[in-house]
């Protein structure tokens, strides 16, 4: 989503100019110094100061300033680049929750599984996992199909979740 005037907002705000000025400084020298030829060059300057005996001090103090600009400009596109990337694995997972959510087969309880806590989710992909192993080992023997084999081990993981939170809640109603 660009903004009016084609720039791409950060956390719904639209950059200044100075910022986008700023990026595309950071942007064009961070590719300058990244590049092969330039590092060379950088080593043949440092060889030709010592050689000429010019002070030391001076050219530390430049690499120095040098390196840390860089630093603060690989960090501001680095940062850029995970904010696009944060916005578009909101993106997916939204498209996934419509997807679980419209099938008739898939576990609504998947829907937002990502804000669920590490633990719970990986239990949830241990349960579905053994579910699919065990259907498709089934559907080997049996001759079925095995596509209706994940189906089938699918709707009984849903529905041991559902039996397994019924009971949950019919414990806590207890007094």
């Amino acid at each position: 989503m660009s903004g009016a005037n084609g720039h791409k907002p950060v956390n719904g705000k639209q950059k200044s100019w100075a910022v986008r000025v700023g990026d595309k400084i950071s942007e064009w020298t961070s590719r300058l110094f990244a590049h092969p030829y330039m590092q060379i060059g950088i080593i043949l300057f440092c060889t030709i100061w010592f050689v000429l005996g010019l002070q030391a001090d001076l050219l530390t103090a430049a690499l120095s300033i040098l390196a840390i600009t860089l630093t603060q400009m690989v960090l501001n596109t680095q940062y850029d680049r995970e904010i696009d990337a944060h916005r578009r694995d909101v993106a997916m997972h939204a498209k996934l929750d419509e997807l679980i959510a419209a099938s008739r087969e898939a576990r609504n309880e998947l829907v937002g599984v990502e804000d669920k806590d590490e633990e719970e989710i990986v239990q949830l992909k241990e349960e579905v996992k053994e579910a699919i192993e065990e259907s498709v080992d089934d559907a080997e023997h049996d001759g079925e199909d095995v596509e209706r084999a994940i189906d089938k081990a699918a709707q009984e993981v849903k529905a041991a979740r559902t039996d397994e939170e019924a009971t949950e809640g019919k414990a806590e109603a207890r007094p």
